[in-house]
């Protein structure tokens, strides 16, 4: 019986250490007002594009890594033609 009690005390105690260092009962991180909540918004959707921007930018850079010398003078044909193609084919509306 006494080891369960000691169990349980130091499991409250965590559980109190744990709910006070909450990120809502911090007063920085909470926004006032709403200016600063869509600022705060404005940023994080700005730091997300960046980040999907990178990811996307290191995709494409090791899916040409992986293709060979030939492949990749064929595409660079196949775009430079269909630019050319689509150059001459104007569309009016």
């Amino acid at each position: 019986m006494k080891i369960k009690t000691i169990f349980l005390f130091h499991l409250l105690l965590c559980f109190s250490l744990l709910s006070y260092s909450c990120g809502s009962k911090k007063p920085g991180n909470n926004p006032e007002t709403v200016e600063e909540a869509e600022k705060q918004l404005a940023k994080k959707a700005k730091q997300d594009a960046k980040a999907g921007k990178k990811m996307r930018k290191q995709a494409e850079k090791s899916y040409w890594d992986l293709q060979s010398k030939e492949a990749k003078k064929s595409i660079k044909r196949n775009k430079k033609r269909h630019k050319k193609n689509n150059k001459k084919k104007r569309i009016v509306p």
